[in-house]
Order: C-alpha cells, then structure tokens, then sequence
C-alpha cells in the first residue's frame, strides 16, 4: 500500500474498556458507549471500531491491545479504565509492556486538564506509547474511566463562549497518526479543532 493510499482509507480505531466488574456483568459499561459517542460526534472523516471488555488482568491487557495492533490493524487503540494506585489497576505497565515508543506528552496533558477540577488528578498514571511492526504503527493512549472526564480529556475545557481554554489531547492526534504512516483525519472543528503544521495540511478541493 501506498502512503497515499493509506491516508485515504478509513481510520481504524480499538476501544478497550478494562473493569473486573463490567467484563463480569455485574454492571454496564460506561467506558465504550463514552468512547462511541464522543467519536461519533467528533469524526469527519471515515472510521470503523473493533471493542474489547476485559478484566484488569495486565496478560489479558497485553493480549488485546497487541492484536487490535497486529492482527486488527488498529491505528488508534484506546483503553478506559485501570490507572489509579490500587492494585488492581495494571493498564499502564500492559501498555508499556507492549510498546516501542512512549509519549509521555500525552499523559502529562490529561493530567493536567483533570487537575482543573480535582486535586486527586495527580494520582492517574495513564501512559501513551506507539507500538510498531515491521509494516504497522499504532498509538495507544490510556483514558479515565468516567464518560465525563474521557469528553474533557479528548475535547479540552472551553469557556462560556466555545473558547479553547485548555487544549484536550485529541487536537495532536491525527498529525501523530500522519508521522506513523495512517490515515488522513479530519474532525468536526466545533467539537474539536485538529493541529497540524502548515507543511501538512491537505488542500481543501
């Protein structure tokens, strides 16, 4: 495949919620409607989804977001849920342990736009990294677990008026997934306004 062929074709995106008690039934999931929703919205270009429900098992963690990256060919994988301190939570070392790259970029700025409203911010150790192959890159990015803090962190915090007054992580995804060889994305700007440098902007026909 060509790259231009490649920045043409549809955005494949891996959702993976992690609870021991969704993936159990003993409550409904929250993350992946969330995640479902907020792409929904945001996306102007074309995507698909692969979803995953698993337990906070770090091999079960591991397993997942290996296959959504190699065999599903994910370009985007995203996990909700397991990354505070307790001891359960395991999804940031499953997701370093299936990494070639970190960004710690990202993790830094959900840090950052949860401490607009609580202090306990500081206690997330969600993590960002690129797993590549030899023909293949995805970014992987660990979310909160509630559907509001996983709208903020993507999205940002705007005021009264839809000014940007934190940036959320979204806005640097899609020139990320340009760098590692994937697809073209284009968002709704009303939803989320998309960075990229002057030199990789496509022309509007």
């Amino acid at each position: 495949m060509s790259n231009t062929d490649a920045a043409d074709r549809a955005l494949r995106i891996g959702l993976v919620s992690i609870s021991d008690r969704a993936s159990a039934g003993v409550y409904q999931d929250q993350g992946l409607p969330a995640l479902q929703e907020w792409f929904s919205n945001a996306l102007a270009s074309n995507w698909v989804m692969e979803t995953r429900l698993i337990p906070d098992e770090r091999q079960a963690i591991e397993q997942a977001l290996a296959e959504l990256v190699d065999v599903a060919r994910c370009d985007l994988v995203i996990t909700t849920g397991g990354t505070g301190p307790a001891r359960r939570d395991v999804t940031p070392e499953a997701t370093l342990a299936v990494a070639t790259k970190e960004m710690p970029g990202f993790g830094e700025q959900m840090r950052q736009i949860s401490l607009q409203f609580v202090p306990t911010a500081i206690l997330s150790r969600q993590v960002a990294v690129i797993r590549e192959t030899a023909d293949h890159a995805a970014l992987i990015l660990n979310l909160p677990g509630q559907p509001k803090s996983i709208k903020e962190t993507l999205e940002g915090l705007k005021d009264a008026d839809g000014k940007q007054i934190v940036s959320g992580i979204f806005a640097a995804i899609p020139y990320c997934i340009d760098l590692i060889g994937g697809p073209y994305i284009e968002t709704h700007e009303s939803v989320c306004k998309v960075f990229r440098p002057k030199s990789a902007l496509r022309q509007k026909s």
